[in-house]
């Protein structure tokens, strides 16, 4: 499981390096990586949930206008 942060690691200088060079298609890429390979970590394992959470939230209030 350590090799996870590694790969984490590696995406996202992945995508600064495509930020950089202006390639808006390889950073999202490669920042999507990033958050697949989070959100299979146990760290990252409650992130779709609060997501969800937040926008259930954000929703009810729009809603009760």
């Amino acid at each position: 499981m350590g090799s996870v942060g590694l790969l984490i690691l590696f995406a996202i200088v992945g995508a600064a390096i495509c930020a950089k060079a202006r390639s808006a298609l390889g950073a999202i890429l490669f920042a999507l990586l990033a958050l697949v390979f989070f959100v299979a970590t146990p760290v990252g394992d409650g992130l779709p949930g609060a997501v969800s959470t937040f926008m259930s939230s954000f929703d009810d209030a729009a809603t009760r206008l």
